[in-house]
């Protein structure tokens, strides 16, 4: 399977299935009420604006990983238990893993209409060899949780550790897998679409 397949794993699409990605901003609420902090007392712990946060609690802004990680440290919890759906009996919304080639890929937000949310863990020995770099459209976010993962991304060749994270635009040749020899477990967040963040090359001025 190429590194990539996981992306194309989503379940039926419904505006039920899209606020998945909405149960975020509860379950944001829900930890500070918990630790008993204000917007502000929190704006100063994680360097986002009160408005900002208002607005990821409400559900009114989309969360991205670089939101999320400070929130996570300033909570106290794992990254993945922010995103991952709530338990609620639908399968649709709790998927089943899907395994292939030694890659597990479990989809957190199946549906979401902007950026998708996946766990996957690498088993060790899975896509050894010589990497095979990729290309597509889109823009995405990796994050390890556990073991060490090695990504090539164009000329640059990388070894990350639990707690790094990373963010690329697809469109450059890239491929990740274990870098030792454990399994690699990691948060992947994918706009297909292509939301990216950089603009890597500007059009030169005429004249």
């Amino acid at each position: 399977m190429a590194h990539h397949d996981h992306h194309d794993h989503h379940g039926p699409t419904g505006t039920d299935l899209a606020a998945a990605l909405g149960t975020v901003g509860p379950r944001l609420r829900t930890l500070r009420a918990e630790r008993g902090v204000t917007l502000v007392t929190l704006a100063a712990q994680t360097g986002i604006s009160v408005s900002t946060l208002s607005r990821l609690e409400s559900g009114l802004r989309k969360p991205s990983l670089e939101l999320l990680l400070p929130l996570a440290r300033a909570h106290g919890v794992a990254l993945d238990d922010l995103v991952d759906a709530p338990a609620t009996g639908d399968p649709r919304v709790h998927p089943e893993p899907v395994t292939a080639d030694g890659v597990t890929s479990i989809a957190l937000t199946p549906g979401a209409a902007e950026i998708g949310a996946y766990k996957l863990i690498i088993e060790a020995g899975a896509r050894s060899g010589a990497p095979d770099l990729r290309t597509h459209e889109g823009y995405e976010w990796c994050y390890v949780l556990s073991g060490r993962l090695r990504l090539v991304l164009g000329h640059h060749d990388l070894v990350m550790g639990p707690g790094e994270a990373a963010e690329f635009d697809t469109r450059v040749p890239h491929w990740f897998g274990p870098a030792a020899d454990g399994a690699v477990e990691l948060l992947s967040l994918f706009g297909k679409e292509g939301q990216r963040a950089h603009t890597r090359v500007r059009p030169r001025a005429k004249g």
